[in-house]
């Protein structure tokens, strides 16, 4: 199958990696206007959290706004982007948060738009209990 978009142009992968470790830097120190801003701004912006599922930027906001986080400590395992051509890309990392013992997994689909790099869909989830 050829190839219809050039995969990891290496400034776009750049640019993508500025905005991933922006955004890292925002929740783990729960600034809230950032990761607002850092979100497309739309009603088809989606946001799978551990234990939320949330349709359009207003519910992404008020959940935001809502939840009682402070600032945090995660390390990042594993962190692969990858960019479709100039102006699409997937971030996934794998995590583990300071004090707890399961591993996370998030997930994010990045839309380059008029006003930059948007997240316009992100997945976050927990590995299962290990036996």
């Amino acid at each position: 199958m050829p190839e219809v978009y050039p995969i990891n142009i290496p400034e776009i992968v750049a640019e993508v990696q500025g905005v991933f470790d922006r955004y890292e830097a925002a929740l783990t120190a729960n600034d809230v206007p950032v990761l607002e801003e850092l979100f497309w701004n739309a009603p088809e912006t989606t946001r799978y959290g551990v234990g939320e599922n949330l349709y359009g930027s207003d519910e992404i906001s008020t959940f935001r706004h809502a939840r009682e986080t402070g600032p945090f400590k995660r390390a990042l395992m594993r962190t692969t982007i990858t960019t479709y051509g100039r102006d699409f890309a997937t971030a996934n990392t794998e995590y583990q948060r300071e004090g707890h013992e399961r591993t996370g997994r998030e997930t994010k689909t990045l839309l380059r738009t008029p006003d930059g790099w948007r997240i316009v869909s992100a997945h976050v989830s927990l590995l299962g209990e290990t036996v």
